[in-house]
């Protein structure tokens, strides 16, 4: 029996790169019936440069179905409120985006009451009994509270992979502490308040002395005498607003316990359709990069299983 460790698990969290691709790409790339490609050119060229330079062994890329939807919501009307639904011409496009992930071989997976980064977590907590480490190919913060020793925080637009022991330095705590991070701090990109007078800099020093949200409410008598600027008003603000910080640890808190079962097998890369990607790329207008590109892909994927 070999003890070789078994490979990473690449989680993708796709929406977040569909979106880049729509604003980088421009809006004149259009298919044959005068439909915008646009984000569809880009997140393909992505997930094919991934898989052609990581070589990973076991994919999944998560999408987020809705912005109005998730169990989050029913939980605060509020959250993620004050983002513009995406235009007709991009929410036909993450259809496309899925078939192409399908026809180059990768497992896809999307929920209406849960967001990709429940998907994503809850696939990497299935796994790590299995002795399966993970790369997070994304570029949101959220997903830092997933890192554990051994895996990577991976943004791939910025070329940045940060692991364990790089999280608190790059965004402000320890992984584990990221959730009580953001309830703290507040996110406005998800329109979640926080405590109002704590910023990110307060709520890092807060959490290098304390190891979560339930331990500074049980101490907040120490908390006004920590060497933090404003330190004496604290307690005051915390009490004022206790309701807003364990609303905001709901909200920003992944769930990693998403009621289906998988196991990595689930997640193994397959070979390219090259036939359905040819047809599906010439539907779309593209020329002949992308079908090179997963011609290369599939030869890869041969000599991996050889």
């Amino acid at each position: 029996m070999s003890g070789r460790e078994p490979s990473p698990v690449h989680l993708v969290d796709a929406s977040c790169y569909v979106f880049r691709a729509w604003y980088s790409v421009g809006a004149e790339m259009t298919d044959g019936a005068g439909q915008p490609v646009n984000a569809l050119y880009g997140f393909a060229r992505f997930i094919g440069d991934l898989l052609e330079r990581e070589r990973p062994s076991h994919v999944a890329v998560a999408f987020d179905e809705s912005l109005s939807r998730s169990f989050r919501n029913r939980i605060s009307p509020a959250y993620k409120a004050n983002r513009e639904p995406a235009p007709p011409e991009l929410r036909r496009q993450f259809e496309l985006c899925r078939e192409a992930c399908r026809l180059l071989g990768l497992a896809t997976f999307s929920s209406p009451e849960y967001e990709a980064d429940d998907l994503i977590g809850t696939i990497a907590t299935r796994l790590r009994p299995q002795g399966h480490r993970a790369v997070f190919v994304t570029r949101d913060k959220d997903l830092a509270q997933l890192i554990r020793e051994g895996d990577a925080w991976f943004d791939w637009a910025a070329e940045r992979r940060l692991g364990y022991a790089d999280i608190e330095s790059h965004f402000g705590a320890r992984p584990e502490r990221m959730a009580d991070y953001l309830a703290l701090a507040g996110d406005a990109s998800d329109n979640i308040r926080g405590v109002p007078g704590i910023g990110p800099r307060t709520a890092a020093a807060l959490l290098g002395v304390f190891a979560s949200l339930e331990e500074i409410y049980a101490s907040l008598g120490r908390v006004a005498a920590l060497p933090i600027r404003g330190a004496a008003r604290l307690p005051e603000r915390l009490l004022a607003h206790r309701e807003d910080a364990w609303l905001a640890r709901r909200l920003t808190t992944i769930a990693c316990d998403m009621p289906f079962d998988l196991c990595a097998d689930d997640l193994g890369c397959r070979a390219p359709d090259l036939a359905g990607l040819g047809d599906f790329y010439d539907q779309a207008g593209f020329g002949g990069a992308l079908r090179r590109q997963a011609e290369r892909i599939a030869r890869g994927w041969k000599e991996g299983c050889s």
